[in-house]
């Protein structure tokens, strides 16, 4: 079974920034993507921002801009620069990891509480 685990969460003022990182446990040579979700309370979860395995990138609307997703050295590792953070950047974040043969697996998430 792969374990996706996020961290990185906490709370942080307007105008902060903060990283996320991810780390899914499965075999790098059958990961096609990485990826970052939220759940904002009374929300549907949305998608952040995904990157697949030639490092392409896809970006919600609301974080074009100011939200960046990067791989690490070891491919199985993902991170998600946040500046500029709003409260309504407020949610619980899930990472996914996306397997070849349509298999997905989701972290349990973290907080990011973007508040004065």
């Amino acid at each position: 079974q792969v374990q996706v685990v996020e961290s990185g969460g906490g709370l942080v003022q307007p105008g902060g920034s903060l990283r996320l990182s991810c780390v899914a446990s499965g075999s790098v040579f059958s990961l096609y993507a990485m990826g970052w979700y939220r759940q904002a309370p009374g929300k549907q979860r949305e998608l952040v921002a995904l990157i697949n395995n030639g490092d392409v990138t896809n970006y919600g609307d609301s974080v074009k801009g100011r939200f960046t997703i990067s791989r690490g050295n070891a491919k199985n590792t993902v991170y998600l620069q946040m500046n500029s953070l709003q409260p309504e950047d407020t949610a619980v974040y899930y990472c996914n990891a996306g397997y070849y043969g349509d298999m997905q697996y989701w972290g349990k998430g973290t907080l990011v509480n973007v508040s004065s």
